[in-house]
């Protein structure tokens, strides 16, 4: 399995992520690691008791220009549980582009069985180092910031994301 280090300004968090389970997922998000997309966005949605979620906007909350949305792999039998990365999306099952969230805590609620939507969120991989470095995150104060809610007073930062 592949792995992805996340260097972020609160330490780093090393995700192994699920090519079996989950293909165009990683895929997808390997090839924003790759191009180094994700080096120097921030953490922009944070709420301690749920989840973590980056991968679209700039230190300036500008959001980033990404490749085509893609399908949602969620009923790939991996679970939204804590320190699970999932893909975030809108409200249509097939629109994940970059953006994705780590679940803080168990999320079954996400799961493709348990949504509310029939469809859920596509889990890809989980964290194998660094669960403190998210236990960091997701204390920071938030607030609103240009339109957003939960967004960290003080950003975090995601540095480089790179494989390892």
């Amino acid at each position: 399995m592949t792995k992805v280090r996340l260097e972020t300004s609160k330490g780093n968090i090393v995700l192994e992520l699920d090519e079996a389970k989950a293909p165009v997922t990683v895929a997808n998000f390997l090839k924003y690691v790759d191009e180094g997309f994700y080096d120097g966005t921030i953490f922009h949605r944070v709420i301690a008791s749920f989840m973590v979620q980056g991968g679209g906007f700039d230190k300036d909350m500008k959001q980033k220009k990404t490749h085509a949305e893609i399908v949602n792999e969620s009923s790939n039998g991996l679970e939204n549980k804590r320190g699970a990365i999932a893909m975030a999306r809108t409200s249509a099952p097939n629109s994940a582009s970059s953006q994705f969230f780590i679940n803080i805590v168990d999320n079954a609620f996400l799961n493709k069985a348990q949504a509310q939507d029939r469809v859920g969120y596509c889990v890809f991989g989980s964290v194998v180092e660094g669960i403190e470095t998210l236990d960091l995150i997701k204390v920071v104060k938030t607030g609103n910031v240009k339109g957003h809610g939960d967004v960290p007073l003080e950003p975090v930062l995601l540095n480089k994301a790179v494989r390892v």
